[in-house]
């Protein structure tokens, strides 16, 4: 343990919201989740901010990870419950607007480096047997939304146009969320976690591990600005601040979505390294 090496950051989109991505640690584990933000007037059902649900469940998935009983899909389907049953009386949960997170794990025993990922955050790892680093994410999420983008990326963001048609986006993509012919994200139903993609694999061949929400994968995935080798060598030479510095900067270049076009200009970005 003694040439293990963790480092984290997250910046919110902007300084006048709450940052609603999460990221946390414990000497076994990493975990990252990126909150669903929705427009300030799509109904919800709960009382409570997604910056807060996100905070809580990452910080429940923590504790359950820290035990090392059961799977990686146990315990965050317990971390779920615990979170429902923290608001199921204020709050109607089978709202289908209920806040929910995508969600990144780590968890690491004498002999493998267990993972899970669910919904479209990111997990990157470098390991030795292979050439390039090996990417694991739920496209679940993506295959949904790209049949029902279809408007939005031809109104420039910000614009009235824009923000109509994102609200228009998010009501449809609700109605797929945490259905078998959609996607899943963790909510209020433990049953998404055993819908997770979950493996392991054997910690002496892993050099390195990245966990991103997809606001700090927007270098890659969005802007094409690098590879994935180019970043896992920004977060190992500069560390994560740096990887969201290069974001910023590239959005800043493309602030109406003319050249990458997007839902929003800017979003919470969240990156962990972990180096081993």
């Amino acid at each position: 343990m003694t040439n293990v090496r963790l480092a984290l950051a997250t910046e919110a989109a902007s300084a006048d919201r709450a940052n609603e991505d999460f990221v946390g640690a414990i000497p076994n584990g990493v975990v990252v989740l990126d909150g669903a933000g929705y427009p300030p007037d799509l109904q919800t059902g709960c009382h409570h901010s997604v910056a807060w649900y996100t905070r809580t469940l990452g910080t429940s998935l923590l504790g359950a990870l820290g035990t090392e009983d059961g799977s990686l899909t146990d315990a965050l389907a317990q971390s779920i419950k615990a979170v429902a049953s923290l608001h199921s009386s204020t709050c109607d949960l089978a709202h289908p607007g209920s806040p929910s997170a995508t969600v990144v794990a780590l968890r690491r025993t004498n002999t493998a480096l267990e993972w899970l990922v669910l919904s479209d955050s990111v997990l990157v790892l470098d390991v030795d047997a292979a050439a390039e680093p090996i990417v694991i994410t739920d496209e679940r999420l993506d295959d949904v939304a790209a049949d029902l983008r279809t408007h939005l990326t031809y109104h420039p963001s910000p614009s009235k146009a824009h923000g109509k048609e994102r609200h228009r986006f998010q009501e449809a993509l609700l109605q797929h969320r945490n259905k078998e012919d959609g996607y899943w994200v963790a909510s209020t139903d433990p049953l998404a976690a055993e819908h997770a993609l979950t493996g392991t694999v054997p910690i002496h061949s892993v050099r390195a591990a990245a966990l991103l929400s997809d606001g700090a994968s927007r270098l890659v995935d969005l802007c094409q600005l690098a590879t994935r080798r180019q970043l896992m060598d920004i977060l190992a030479a500069d560390d994560p601040d740096e990887l969201i510095n290069q974001v910023r900067k590239a959005e800043r270049t493309d602030p109406d979505g003319s050249r990458w076009p997007r839902s929003k200009a800017h979003d919470d970005a969240t990156a962990a390294y972990w180096r081993f």
